[in-house]
């Protein structure tokens, strides 16, 4: 198997960093702050994920998959400035900060479950880790890689490693001083970064704990990853997992103080990095009226396993562009693939011949696995499963074959009947089609979607749906379902 490793800046071939066990893969993936709804953003992150523990878990390897649930310390800025964001989400929603950190630690692991995503072997809290944080860093204090900033927090100086940003390709020498965000008066370098905070004056936090440096402090977010990766998986793991947005800063800062405190290189052999999710070409934005978590996508007529299928039609390391238009056209694609489905299921049994020549069977399996193995190229497997569908094989042929490539995919073929292909038989209209009542209020959404007045534009889609009329907002248009 193959992959891309940001570290190296190449795709290699993966194996595992075990000397006693070459099948056992340690992988960790950065899991949610759990202080808002989880979005389709994230969906698509985890859904790669996913994948990649399939293909390695088809290849035979035992996968030890840890996953934490950051509940406390992330701050607005990833860069050590701002508010917590756990705190920040406690007062917007009127509720303790632990209390919506299990709400929205429970409503991620809901999305999880309606995407089809194995639960990770073990998902850990940031909140029942602390005193590993702690130890942690005490034991780099202890080294001499820390200094205090008064009022502040305990920093990491990245000035004492010769390779900081090795994974991003930063360079101190060739960067200004001024282009690092995130700024913190008392700072030796721009590149270093808060271990542990300390409360500051009227701050008055709910999630705070003694420690050497401060009566009331609280663990730093980039510390919290290395501390629990350590923990479960051991000082060196195959494989990390995130987003492409935390190269720079919070992976580069788990290398530096992973590799300090276990004194073992490197801390991650493979770095799996996932590119953005845009919403009709812009970043997905609660002001912007274009925030979509799962039961969203659900309200809206769509199934879970049509999303997942978009997010395969497209490589991890590429940037995707999500419309409900191009939704739209996965759930169609979903339904078709579920309708063959169930009619081969059906007709499997009859077509049995114990003759038959399965080297077109072999052929199809080997270029399957061909491309999730290049680097999770599922695009292509996507194809390859619809060549399949269209090929001259039998029934029997195609139905071994499609729950062997669903094994990887995730589309959830197997637990599937007749009642999931309900979801989509709607006929589309035009806006002439409407009653001309419905097409004045059409016009007032029209004019509230133009104001950004978001909650009177969702308002009057909810009027729609009552009279059994559907509202799919795209990029440029609206799409009416009835």
């Amino acid at each position: 198997m193959k992959l891309y490793n940001t570290l190296s800046k190449k795709v290699e071939e993966f194996d595992s960093i075990s000397q006693d066990d070459p099948k056992q893969v340690n992988m960790y993936a950065c899991g949610p702050t759990v202080y808002d709804y989880s979005h389709i953003g994230h969906l698509r992150k985890y859904v790669m994920d996913d994948v990649l523990v399939r293909v390695l878990r088809h290849l035979n390897y035992d996968v030890r998959h840890v996953q934490n649930i950051t509940d406390v310390g992330h701050l607005v800025s990833d860069d050590d400035e701002g508010e917590d964001k756990m705190e920040k989400g406690a007062r917007k929603y009127g509720q303790s900060a632990r209390e919506i950190a299990r709400k929205f630690e429970d409503y991620f692991f809901y999305s999880m479950d309606k995407m089809g995503i194995l639960r990770p072997t073990l998902s850990c809290r940031a909140t029942e880790h602390i005193q590993s944080q702690l130890e942690m860093v005490l034991d780099l204090e202890k080294k001499g890689f820390t200094y205090i900033i008064e009022g502040d927090g305990v920093y990491f100086d990245t000035s004492k490693l010769e390779k900081y940003g090795e994974l991003s390709g930063y360079d101190p020498r060739n960067t200004p001083h001024e282009s690092r965000m995130g700024e913190v008066a008392g700072k030796k370098n721009p590149t270093d970064f808060a271990l542990w905070k300390f409360e500051k004056p009227g701050e008055n936090r709910q999630m705070i704990w003694p420690s050497p440096w401060s009566a009331r402090s609280f663990p730093g977010w980039h510390v919290e990853c290395s501390a629990m990766s350590i923990e479960h998986l051991g000082p060196q793991i195959d494989i990390h997992t995130g987003g492409i947005d935390h190269i720079a800063v919070h992976h580069a800062n788990e290398i530096a103080q992973s590799e300090t405190f276990t004194g073992k290189k490197p801390f991650a052999r493979f770095w799996v990095h996932h590119n953005f999710l845009r919403v009709d070409g812009e970043k997905m934005s609660k002001s912007l009226g274009n925030f979509y978590t799962i039961d969203d996508i659900i309200k809206r007529g769509f199934s879970p396993a049509a999303l997942r299928l978009l997010f395969l039609s497209s490589h991890y390391r590429s940037e995707q562009n999500f419309t409900f238009h191009s939704l739209e056209a996965s759930q169609t694609a979903f339904e078709k693939l579920l309708q063959a489905y169930l009619t081969i299921k059906k007709n499997h049994r009859d077509d049995a011949d114990d003759q038959e020549d399965n080297r077109e069977t072999e052929k199809f399996s080997k270029q399957f696995f061909a491309f999730v193995e290049d680097d999770l190229n599922t695009p292509e497997a996507v194809t390859v499963l619809w060549q399949v569908l269209k090929s001259d094989l039998s029934d029997r042929q195609k139905y071994f074959l499609l729950l062997e490539f669903d094994r990887v995919l995730g589309l959830g073929l197997i637990s599937m009947s007749e009642k999931d292909l309900s979801s989509n038989n709607q006929e589309i209209l035009s806006l002439e089609d409407l009653p001309d009542s419905l097409q004045k209020l059409f016009a007032e959404r029209e004019a509230a979607r133009s104001d950004k007045d978001f909650a009177k534009a969702d308002q009057i889609r909810q009027e729609f749906a009552k009279v059994g009329y559907q509202l799919i907002d795209q990029a440029g248009s609206v799409l009416i379902k009835r």
